[in-house]
């Protein structure tokens, strides 16, 4: 498991929350972006949150911002309609039950409008660096081709990894594994033939015989 780790760090592109994190966008803002990149591209997404926040960049500001005006700020996205009021849902409720600063426990996160599982985990793993196993398609996807896993669910997949992946890990997953799904191992047709990890893959060594 460790090698595996090792080698998918060797060629990760940067996840959406690494860039951003990187340029320095404030925790209430990579909430939203991730909110945002729910059954989305990163690639869609990235470009939208960055005008976004040049304008508004707080929850007060996503208060007083009319519902319409947002939806034409992010029509690009999937979804966006939901979105835009869970955007605004969410930015009332930090400022008033929260003053304006995120929670950090599962609980208080995903209670938060259109706040799941996944998107809950990775604003703990890389928002608060705690151990969490944001479990996404690509990661529920990879896990079970590398057979670490054998579950129809996100969810089931998120405690089974919790059992056998060390903790120190958890928060490794999701930033390696989303950027190998993206890149190499595809739902359809995978890249079997340029993935550094596919000795340790049953499925794509099945898949190159």
């Amino acid at each position: 498991m460790s090698t595996i780790f090792s080698l998918l760090e060797q060629h990760h592109p940067k996840t959406m929350l690494e860039e951003l994190s990187e340029l320095g966008y404030t925790p209430f803002q990579l909430l939203i972006a991730t909110l945002l990149s729910a059954r989305a591209k990163d690639s869609t997404v990235i470009p939208i949150v960055k005008e976004l926040f040049k304008i508004y960049p707080t929850p007060q500001h996503f208060i007083t911002l009319p519902q319409p005006q947002l939806e034409q700020h992010i029509y690009k996205i999937g979804f966006y309609k939901t979105k835009a009021k869970h955007v605004k849902a969410l930015s009332a409720i930090i400022v008033e039950k929260y003053q304006s600063q995120i929670p950090n426990t599962l609980n208080q996160l995903t209670s938060l409008p259109g706040v799941g599982r996944k998107t809950a985990n990775c604003i703990l793993a890389y928002v608060f660096n705690q151990p969490a196993i944001a479990v996404d398609i690509h990661v529920h996807r990879i896990s079970n081709r590398l057979s670490w896993t054998k579950t129809k669910t996100p969810q089931q997949t998120e405690h089974q990894l919790q059992t056998i992946v060390p903790k120190d890990q958890w928060i490794n997953i999701n930033r390696l594994f989303v950027g190998h799904g993206q890149s190499i191992c595809k739902p359809i047709n995978p890249s079997c033939n340029r993935c550094s990890i596919i000795k340790y893959c049953e499925y794509g060594k099945k898949k190159m015989k």
